[in-house]
Parts: structure tokens; sequence; C-alpha cells
């Protein structure tokens, strides 16, 4: 008995995280001539299984021309699985989809022991995630080091100078060999202007953990005032 023949066409991932289709061919070269599907939307192929950006299906690449296909046969951000990424919590939400995408506008380092990521009083380009190791928080007065917060895998750090570009409010070092990504001002720029959908979920996962911070220094604030009026 013949296997049921697979319908050759396509679905499209909107950047309101849904799915439109199926269409064919046809239609889906005219959404691209009228820039409803870019070079970076990630289209399904019924045909094959696969999801792809559609620049990379070779029907539409003709319809992108020569430069926005010459750009995706360049190297771009850092090869990493998004098993890897999800482990990191403020991504731990996302599909493998929006991780792979993610991870284009990402920068890996491998920082040795020691060294500092962050300088107090430096320019902030961008926030850290941290992939292995731990690293701290401190500044220093005089001669006295004091530890603010400490860091390990799956959390992150510098997340303020996304959105004021202020100087950094303390030194980043690393207690041990570790590895983290960055995510710059400018990469990040550019991901809320092509991807504006994929920026607002980093965005929410990351308010939604600062909130968390927050209410938890609260709570310590308000038993240090209670013991202090105690004493008192």
């Amino acid at each position: 008995m013949e296997g049921k023949e697979v319908p050759d066409d396509y679905f499209i991932w909107g950047i309101d995280d849904s799915a439109y289709g199926p269409v064919a061919l046809p239609v889906l070269i005219n959404w691209v001539s009228d820039e409803r599907v870019v070079a970076d939307t990630w289209v399904f192929a019924r045909r094959d299984g696969n999801w792809r950006r559609a620049v990379e299906i070779s029907e539409l690449q003709m319809h992108f021309g020569q430069g926005a296909a010459a750009a995706f046969d360049m190297p771009a951000g850092v090869a990493i699985s998004p098993g890897s990424l999800r482990r990191i919590r403020i991504l731990s939400q996302m599909n493998d989809a929006q991780l792979d995408h993610l991870s284009r506008f990402m920068e890996k380092h491998d920082v040795p022991q020691r060294l500092a990521v962050i300088k107090q009083g430096d320019p902030g380009d961008g926030m850290f995630l941290v992939l292995q190791g731990e690293l701290r928080a401190r500044v220093i007065t005089g001669d006295r080091e004091t530890i603010l917060s400490t860091f390990g895998p799956g959390e992150f750090f510098g997340d303020m100078s996304l959105f004021d570009r202020g100087p950094r409010s303390a030194d980043v070092v690393a207690n041990e060999d570790s590895t983290v990504l960055k995510i710059s001002t400018v990469a990040f720029d550019r991901l809320t202007r092509e991807v504006p959908a994929l920026a607002t979920i980093l965005l929410q996962a990351t308010a939604r953990t600062l909130a968390a911070r927050i209410r938890a220094d609260n709570k310590r604030l308000n038993r240090i005032t209670e013991q202090f009026s105690a004493s008192a």
C-alpha cells in the first residue's frame, strides 16, 4: 500500500507566537513580497517536517535578494543547544525555535577565576547569563570588600544596562572558572527591532525575576527593622 502523499504547503510562525497556515507556496511568496514574511521569519515546510528561517528555504531565497541570503550564510551568535539555554531560569519557558533564535543575539565568554567581568563605574553595555561556575557582585571600600550577591548557573546580572546604559554599580568577579552569555545593548536593540515578540518574552521573564528579588529584599529589610526596633 502506497504511503499517503504529504501536502506541499507551509505554516508561518507569527510575532504573536502563533502559527498561521497552511498556505501554498504562491501565497507564501506573495507574503514575502508584501513583507509579511521576512528573511528571519520561521516557516514550517510540511513536506520535510522542519522549521527553518524563510531565507533558508530554497524556493524563497530569490525573493529576498542576495544580501539577505549572504547574511545568513555567515555564522551569527553562539552555537549552544536549546537544552543548555533552558537551564537559565528566565529562558526556561521558551521553545526550541525561540531559544535557537535568541542565541544569535548572544556572545559566549569563558571567565577565568578572579577575573572581573564587570567593573564598578564602567558604562553598562549588556546583561549576562550564567551557564556554569559562580560569580560575585562586590564593592570595595578602602581595603574592605563587601559582597552584595552571588550568581550561579541559571542566574543573570547586569540587566539594568539594557534600559539606562548607566555606569555599573559594582564589580562582578568570577569565584571560579565560569562561562557566561552576554546580550549586549547593541544586540538587544537589534532584537527589539527584528523580533519584538521574542524581546517581549525575554523582558517579561526578566521583570518577574526582578520583582521576586525586590520582594525578597523587602522582607529582609523588614526583618532587620523589626529586630532593630525590638533591641531599641
